[in-house]
């Protein structure tokens, strides 16, 4: 008796713990959402504004404040997110209080690419178009840039680790043949770059050549610097 009476008690206890659960449950997704919480990853190049965010996390609807948190998919208001030109990534969450949070994060560009349709290359190589909200202060990419954007976007992210070239970059011109010629900040001279091999060879006996030019005060004169050749800079005057 005594242990059938343990049994019953231990029944109902759980019994009444499932019931608890489920209408917490039940009473946490019937929740409005109060609040909208957008993180940008990075904001420093702004081509997006909150009110596109939201205007992307919801569907018919002027707001996604009210909505009851149990009508939210948030896999399909992350994948509307990710469907926007200048989103790499984005994660949305509910909290048990009814906060809608995402998580964004945009696409940096690396260079423009000059073409009948201008547009940027971003940082995993791939196209992306130019924003109504913001201009990018990057590389301009001229000439058959279109044709070698695998090579542009190699040149590029291997300049972008070097603070003395990344700072100087203006313009890349690509011949059709594939070959770069760099064109730096308040220089009077054109940089033969080549194809895109020995990249970091290449620079490091141009800002070698460079600073010795600096201390010379005879770079002035100097309009061409090819650096096609193997361990040296040959430069011309004209």
């Amino acid at each position: 008796m005594k242990f059938r009476y343990h049994n019953i008690r231990m029944i109902l206890i759980l019994g009444l713990i499932g019931f608890l659960m489920g209408f917490s449950v039940q009473r946490n997704e019937r929740r409005a959402v109060k609040h909208l919480s957008v993180t940008f990853v990075s904001n420093d190049q702004p081509f997006m504004t909150l009110d596109t965010v939201n205007k992307l996390l919801i569907q018919n609807a002027d707001t996604l404040l009210t909505t009851p948190k149990e009508t939210l998919v948030l896999k399909e208001m992350e994948a509307r997110l990710l469907l926007h030109p200048m989103v790499r990534d984005a994660q949305v969450f509910v909290t048990i209080d009814g906060v809608v949070g995402a998580k964004v994060e945009q696409r940096k560009p690396i260079a423009r690419i000059w073409a009948a349709t201008s547009f940027y290359l971003d940082q995993d190589g791939l196209p992306m178009p130019l924003s109504p909200l913001y201009a990018a202060r990057v590389p301009l990419v001229t000439g058959s840039a279109e044709l070698y954007l695998g090579e542009v976007h190699e040149l590029i992210m291997s300049i972008n680790q070097d603070p003395f070239m990344a700072q100087r970059l203006v313009n890349i011109a690509v011949g059709a043949d594939g070959e770069m010629v760099l064109e730096l900040r308040e220089a009077d001279f054109d940089i033969i770059l080549g194809p895109v091999e020995r990249v970091e060879e290449k620079l490091k006996n141009f800002k070698a050549f460079y600073q010795k030019l600096v201390q010379t005060e005879e770079f002035k004169g100097y309009r061409i610097i090819d650096l096609r050749y193997n361990n040296q800079v040959v430069a011309t005057k004209q």
